[in-house]
């Protein structure tokens, strides 16, 4: 089963701040640049959550 990496903003959006460690993150653990990421949207269109697959077996959509 492949591991996910998820982060939600600290209030109730994600910030550009917040964004850039989802990345940094995210590269330090090796997902490859070309994995999906995944949002989750408030109402308005604001980014909520990000998150993405991890690992070798991990699903690419």
């Amino acid at each position: 089963m492949p591991q996910m990496l998820k982060l939600s903003g600290e209030s109730k959006d994600m910030t550009l701040d917040e964004i850039e460690q989802f990345v940094k993150l995210a590269r330090a653990a090796d997902a490859p640049g070309d994995r999906p990421v995944y949002a989750e949207l408030s109402t308005n269109g604001k980014v909520k959550q990000l998150e993405i697959s991890l690992g070798e077996d991990a699903e690419r959509y």
